[in-house]
Parts: structure tokens; sequence; C-alpha cells
């Protein structure tokens, strides 16, 4: 296993062995919605790593970071767990990252993360840099979810993802206090999907998610990831609360739809991933909320840019928070479907152009890859 962003622009993939034999490598499936990915190679002697139960790790356990910083093959450096369950980092859709101060630089990507027995805990992914180099704050993708996305790859060649069909939020101590909730725990439910699961069990918009398959919910990323990782068809129990009384409910959990994987699953808003140039936007649909919050006129139909990544072509061409896409080379935009639909027939090397509208006013803008 190794990341997404490692081999994904690769013309062809090599692996080097700490024995010095080299092979070359099959790209079996990769997961951008983790940043993982699978290799195969055809070889002999090989010696595999245990598994360890990432669920298990506790805050201050000692971690050995093995990888590839600055082409020093074979580098192994230590530090301990510093937090565990860390989300919304913007480093991929489903995260759950281990979060180490193991020096981890430059090419440790993809590498391993074990425990002082030697066990797998966790696959190397990104650090929080000002400098680009090592600051003491690294992230893993933790073992029991790249596990998942292996066996899945295995078996299918892709992963295929739960989905209980809920838009959620954090529950913060205001939104308690008006639901009249005394604790902060759990997740609110702001919207119920039609035909979704949470749909045909009799969920609501305004219910607070305690539980979920018997495991207290803790954050909105934590319920995602839950509901993701659970087999299609499994039957699992929610403990909610509406109107202050505490409920339980049975739900079998769908196949997450494909409109839905492109947007994220599990989320208040909706969004699409794209490829080449137009993959530095974060492109959301126009709702009252997004409205407010980027400064676009309620009465607006459309998409929105919601975010830029930075020092892309997209922010070098001059695109904002805020602006609108009215069209996508030449063919009108009006929704996050009719986007996507235009995006899908962009080459990855093919100039885009849009034609946005900013503060009433609108123009074109030419991105080149």
């Amino acid at each position: 296993m190794t990341n997404n962003h490692v081999v994904n622009k690769a013309d062809e993939i090599k692996v080097l062995l700490s024995d010095k034999r080299e092979f070359k490598a099959k790209l079996v499936g990769t997961d951008t919605k983790t940043d993982l990915a699978l290799l195969r190679v055809e070889a002999e002697g090989l010696h595999t790593i245990p598994w360890g139960d990432s669920d298990g790790l506790e805050v201050g356990e000692f971690v050995l970071a093995v990888g590839n910083p600055f082409g020093l093959n074979q580098t192994v450096t230590m530090g301990i767990v510093s937090a565990i369950g860390r989300a919304s980092m913007g480093i991929a859709e489903y995260e759950d990252f281990i979060q180490t101060d193991a020096a981890i630089n430059p090419g440790n990507s993809g590498g391993a993360l074990v425990n002082v027995r030697g066990e797998l805990i966790g696959i190397n992914t990104a650090i929080f840099s000002q400098s680009g180099g090592n600051m003491g704050i690294g992230f893993a993708v933790p073992s029991a979810m790249a596990r998942s996305v292996l066996e899945q790859l295995i078996k299918g060649g892709k992963v295929v993802r739960g989905w209980l069909g809920v838009s959620i939020q954090e529950l913060s101590p205001e939104l308690a206090q008006q639901f009249g909730i005394t604790e902060t725990k759990g997740v609110l439910v702001s919207e119920v999907l039609e035909g979704s699961p949470a749909k045909r069990a009799g969920l609501e918009r305004g219910d607070v998610i305690l539980e979920y398959d018997r495991k207290s919910v803790e954050s909105p990323s934590q319920l995602r990831n839950a509901v993701a990782r659970t087999t299609v068809g499994k039957k699992i129990t929610i403990k909610y609360l509406r109107d202050k009384r505490p409920k339980t409910v049975d739900i079998a959990i769908d196949e997450q739809p494909k409109s839905i994987a492109k947007s994220g699953g599990e989320e208040p808003e909706e969004s699409v991933s794209s490829t080449g140039v137009l993959s530095e936007l974060d492109v959301r649909e126009i709702t009252a909320d997004i409205a407010r919050r980027l400064g676009v006129p309620p009465a607006e139909k459309g998409v929105v840019i919601a975010q830029v990544r930075s020092g892309g072509a997209a922010e070098e061409a001059g695109l904002k928070e805020g602006d609108l896409i009215l069209e996508l080379n030449r063919r009108p935009v009006t929704s996050l479907r009719s986007y996507e639909s235009a995006a899908s027939q962009v080459a990855k090397d093919q100039p885009v152009l849009l034609l946005i509208k900013r503060q009433g006013r609108t123009l074109y803008i030419t991105l080149k890859s």
C-alpha cells in the first residue's frame, strides 16, 4: 500500500526493497477519497508486516515512521501518538488521521507507521509545515481504514461505501441549547434525503444521533467514516434524541449512490470532484447557508466556488472564493449536475474556459493545466 498522491501521475512505478532489489509494480487500484493506492509486484522472498489495531491506539504511545525522505531509503524516525481521529484537515475526503510527532518529511508519504511491536498502525500521508520540512506534526491514515480499502481493492478493484442519507453538522453548545440538550455529544441531522435508508427508517431533521452501531458518535466526521466503512446491506442500530426523548431504530445501510459518492457522502453540503485543473476548485451548489457565508445573493442559482487550491493554476488565473460559474467551455452551468456533465468532457490537459459572475459582473477566465 502507498498513497494515491505518490503514484497518481506516474507513467511507470518501481518498488525498491531494503535488499536493493527493484521491481516494476502494477497499480491494482486507487481510492482518492482516502488518498490510498494498492500496488502489486511479482517477486519472491518478500516479508509482510502484521496488521496492528489502530482503533486501540492511545495518545502517548510510541510509534516509528518508516519512509524515504529526501531520497534516504529506509529511514526510521521515532515519536509518539500526538492525537487520534484528526479530521477536517483538507487532506482527503475521508479523514480519521493519526497525528504523530515522529519526524515525517517529504518522501515519507506511503511509508509505514508502526507500533513498538512492529505492527502496521498507519500509512504516513501528510505533514503540517510552514517551512516544507518536519515541524513535529505529521498525519497517517489509520490501519483500520487502510485495511478496509485494501480488501475492497483486492476484491473488486474499487471501494464501495455505505450510505445513510443524512446531512449532518456539529452540535455546538448554542445548538444544543436550542434543542434542549445539556451535552454537546452527538451530531445534528440537518436534512434527510428522499429515498435514503434514513428516510425509510423515519429519521427526521432535528434529530440528534448519539450512537451508531452501538458506538458513541462524537463528531460528523466520525459518523461519516463509520457509515462509509459499513458493509452494504448490514443492519445497524442508531440511538438518537427527538424532542429530548431517546429513541433507537434499526437501519439497513445502502450503497452510496454515484452522485453522492462524488459529492462526499454524509456531508452538510454537496460538492463535486473533478480532474485536471478543475480539481483545484471546490464547487458547491448554492444554498441559503452557502450564499450567506460566501456573500452571494440568495436569489442566485447555480454553482459557486467555495475554495480555490493555493498556488495552483486556478488561483493564478484569478478565480476566487464566492465566484459563480455560469458556463464551462460555453456550456451553461445551472446545477452541480450540469457542471459535472460539462467537466466530464474536459480532457486532462485541455484548457478550460469559464464564464463567471463576481459582484454582479460577468467575465471569462481561461484555465491552463
